[in-house]
């Protein structure tokens, strides 16, 4: 079977910048891998994000343009070399399950396809403290009982505050919080800072310190009052050598999963296999892609039986995002049988 393979490239803009403990974005620019076979077709998104994705290199683009020639040259799409491009191969992937199907941008038949949610958390930017206390109290407001807050970039004692605040309002019984590091905490501080954190009810913290420091974070697993989540440290990975490995050795209460950056569904279904051997709990987050990819995302998710809120709430980020049946109501994302794609790819 020969495939045709083209791609798009599409410059997402941010409602406004973005801010992690790492960086601050206002655009991202996304690619949209379409491959044919005759009458059928299918269309992935490869959308690494700059400074996390092992694949956000400056040539990025020429090397995409290389493999879609391979591809028009006879290739099988994933029978090329990923291991330096992880979200090229989620596109392909996405691309290939979308042609199995006859239906525009159905990759999984699931309940999700039909009209059922997915929990999710709700997403609290890097801003002043002010600020993200007004955007947490609204994601409350809009049905979120999940709150996930971005943290280190503040000076750490009002983000303290900013918890506590939020705890008086909002009590742990009727709203979870999490919070993500993005690897912020400094090494010889983080146990410290995660105890102290730990009063203010939460129920997880995603990467207190940068990755590839295994002892340090196993440690910081063992001793920690918050559960740990690996994010960071799961990318560029071999997961196939070295994934069950490095969660033994770190032993962490959760693992994150974000496909783009961990080379597709199969490779993210390997790290699943590995957690649940290890009874590590796990979920599913968006890597900043648009409603292409995180609708692929979120079929995918929805075929498992987990039922922790999902990393899933960031289509509305963009000011110029592919128009989809995505919705987000009362804390859940819903596919909207409804509702179109934005016939524009």
């Amino acid at each position: 079977m020969k495939f045709e393979a083209t791609y798009i490239k599409h410059e997402l803009q941010f409602l406004k910048p973005a801010r992690t403990s790492r960086s601050e974005m206002k655009t991202h620019d996304a690619y949209y891998v379409t491959l044919k076979n005759g009458n059928a077709s299918g269309t992935g998104e490869a959308s690494p994000l700059k400074g996390l994705s092992i694949d956000s290199v400056d040539d990025f683009e020429l090397k995409l343009k290389a493999f879609c020639a391979q591809i028009n040259e006879g290739i099988h799409p994933l029978d090329l070399d990923f291991e330096k491009f992880p979200s090229v191969r989620f596109a392909l992937e996405c691309a290939l399950k979308e042609m199995n199907n006859t239906a525009n941008h159905i990759l999984f038949d699931t309940d999700f396809t039909r009209g059922k949610g997915i929990p999710i958390n709700g997403l609290v930017w890097m801003d002043s403290k002010d600020e993200m206390l007004k955007q947490s109290f609204k994601k409350v407001e809009e049905g979120f009982n999940c709150i996930k807050f971005k943290v280190g970039a503040l000076d750490f004692d009002e983000e303290c505050k900013m918890l506590e605040t939020f705890r008086k309002k909002h009590s742990s019984s009727k709203v979870e919080i999490r919070l993500d590091a993005n690897g912020a905490f400094k090494n010889d501080e983080a146990l410290r800072q995660l105890n102290e954190l730990s009063r203010f009810g939460v129920h997880s913290i995603e990467q207190p310190i940068k990755p590839k420091q295994s002892e340090i974070m196993q440690e910081i697993c063992a001793k920690s009052k918050i559960p740990v989540a690996l994010d960071e440290e799961l990318i560029g990975i071999d997961v196939m050598t070295e994934g069950k490995k490095l969660l033994q050795l770190i032993k962490p209460a959760y693992i994150i999963l974000k496909p783009t950056l961990l080379g597709g569904f199969v490779l993210s279904e390997q790290w699943i296999k590995y957690a649940d051997e290890l009874t590590i709990a796990w979920w599913a987050t968006s890597a900043l892609e648009s409603n292409i990819g995180l609708n692929a995302i979120s079929q995918w998710t929805s075929g498992f039986d987990n039922r922790l809120p999902q990393g899933l709430g960031t289509g509305s980020l963009y000011t110029n995002n592919i128009l989809s049946p995505l919705v987000v109501k009362n804390g859940f994302i819903f596919y909207d049988v409804n509702k179109s794609w934005q016939n524009t790819i």
